[in-house]
């Protein structure tokens, strides 16, 4: 009897001690991974947030950004992270329903890999052409680019990218010959447009809101269904001719498969809040982003959703990661 009470008492401390772990999660500063270099939008994005986000964890929330390849490696290093809570990945329609389709060598399962917790972003692309370019609007850009087959160029960011899908997508659309050239993230890519080294691209207009404001960028077109409050003067691309035309970025939260329910819980609460702020919220609509939040199991039936979707556009695109 003193042996069985003494296991009984031993169970119970151990629980308690398990609970109250549970319970302190965070005690540690978090990772979230973004699989775009420095400077790009979701990079800008990803930091917003992860600031917000550090404050209701209280613990500090790091970026590690880990560019190139469509976001392939980043996600990978992602699904490989313990699955304790504090390795996240800033999941995008790129790395979880674009990449499947493009690379058929992928190391990792958007679905079976990673533990959903919420959708936060969604973004339409801008198409931005650089100041060589004379093209005013998307009729006078295609004409261009059918006189002159392949001597246009749109910048990406990165092969496999929902930049570098835009931009196929368009061509297939369109019945023109552009010269794709991919970068490792927006950053890099926008000194090149900016410079005109390179002569479009289908970006984020959080990275390209200034030099459109400042007239040293033109955007000619959105990729979206409607237009974006933030551009009210520029077309859709299918209002635009392109009828049909619809690349809507979207982006959220994720954790490793099996990371416990609990913390998954925690973040999901705390990610919650941090997309309520009327400050955050305020200065993403102004540039162009809707933000948003849901449950675990949308975020995880978007993905679902999205795969098939995305393995026929690039198919009838001809998109490929080579």
């Amino acid at each position: 009897m003193k042996i069985g009470r003494r296991r009984v008492a031993a169970a119970l401390l151990l629980a308690g001690i398990s609970h109250v772990a549970a319970a302190a999660f965070p005690d540690k500063p978090l990772r979230l991974i973004v699989p775009f270099p420095a400077g790009g939008a979701a990079d800008l994005m990803a930091r917003g947030m992860a600031q917000r986000l550090g404050e209701e964890l209280g613990q500090q929330v790091i970026i590690d950004n880990r560019g190139g390849a469509g976001g392939a490696p980043a996600a990978e290093a992602a699904a490989k992270s313990p699955a304790d809570g504090y390795t996240l990945f800033f999941a995008t329609m790129g790395t979880h329903a674009i990449n499947p389709a493009l690379y058929p060598k992928l190391r990792y399962d958007p679905v079976k890999d990673f533990a959903p917790i919420s959708l936060t972003h969604i973004t339409p692309r801008v198409l931005v052409v650089g100041p060589s370019v004379p093209a005013r609007n998307v009729a006078d850009l295609i004409a261009l680019a059918k006189a002159k087959p392949g001597a246009l160029s749109y910048g990406s960011a990165g092969n496999g990218s929902s930049s570098h899908l835009s931009g196929a997508l368009f061509e297939s659309m369109a019945g023109v010959d552009l010269l794709h050239v991919p970068y490792k993230g927006s950053a890099p890519l926008l000194t090149d447009v900016l410079a005109g080294r390179v002569d479009m691209t289908f970006d984020s207009y959080t990275v390209y809101e200034e030099h459109i404001k400042g007239g040293r960028v033109h955007a000619l077109g959105v990729t979206s269904v409607n237009r974006m409050n933030a551009l009210p003067q520029v077309p859709t691309l299918s209002e635009a001719g392109l009828k049909g035309y619809d690349v809507s970025n979207w982006l959220g939260v994720m954790a490793p498969a099996g990371t416990p329910a609990s913390v998954v819980q925690v973040l999901h609460a705390a990610l919650g809040r941090t997309m309520a702020t009327p400050a955050l919220r305020q200065q993403l609509v102004a540039l162009g982003i809707e933000p948003t939040f849901g449950s675990p199991a949308e975020f995880g039936n978007l993905i679902r959703s999205e795969l098939p979707k995305w393995a026929e556009i690039v198919k009838r695109s001809g998109a490929t990661n080579e």
